[in-house]
């Protein structure tokens, strides 16, 4: 039997990676997908580990190799899931977590049926703001393009099989793991 693939979406800000950061705490066995992307490091990050750092031609070169499970251009950016490793831990049984923009979301309910996508929401779209803005990672132009984003993905939630709203961060987690059959450790 092949492990369960969990896709976490929903818009910048909402709080992808720190859900994401309490679920694999909650339960270790989890292997989560490393995405690709053009958007430059941000401070502390390191490749392989954060994100596959890929200038836009390599980015370009995956795509067209058919080695990316899902890609989407965002905010100036291109991300993309690399398959290969995500059908590797399947197969071997572990159960694979990919955080991933709602575009791609929609391409791996194509490409991946069984895959379970949950969607992040935040509290409130105020709340979403400061979030975006206390992170001081974007530039007023980016950070403008991010909150237009936002205002679509929110849009999308229906297309997702849960919908979570990120108002605490461990009971989002746990509820993560419940709806997907893996019970977090105590």
């Amino acid at each position: 039997m092949t492990a369960p693939l969990i896709v976490v979406s929903g818009p910048s800000g909402v709080g992808k990676s720190t859900v994401v950061a309490e679920t694999l705490r909650l339960n270790p066995d989890i292997w989560l997908s490393v995405s690709a992307t053009t958007r430059p490091p941000r401070p502390g990050e390191v490749e392989g580990e954060d994100y596959y750092f890929r200038d836009s031609q390599q980015f370009a070169s995956m795509r067209d190799a058919g080695e990316l499970l899902e890609w989407a251009h965002f905010a100036g950016n291109s991300y993309g899931t690399p398959g290969g490793p995500v059908a590797e831990h399947r197969a071997a049984g572990h159960p694979v977590l990919l955080e991933i923009e709602v575009q791609g979301a929609r391409q791996v309910r194509q490409a991946v049926p069984d895959a379970t996508l949950v969607f992040l929401a935040p509290p409130s779209e105020a709340t979403l703001r400061e979030r975006l803005t206390g992170r001081g990672t974007e530039d007023p132009a980016a950070l403008e393009r991010r909150l237009l984003a936002a205002q679509e993905e929110l849009q999308a939630a229906g297309e997702f099989d849960h919908v979570l709203v990120n108002a605490d961060v461990q009971q989002c987690a746990r509820a993560l793991l419940d709806y997907v059959g893996l019970a977090s450790q105590p």
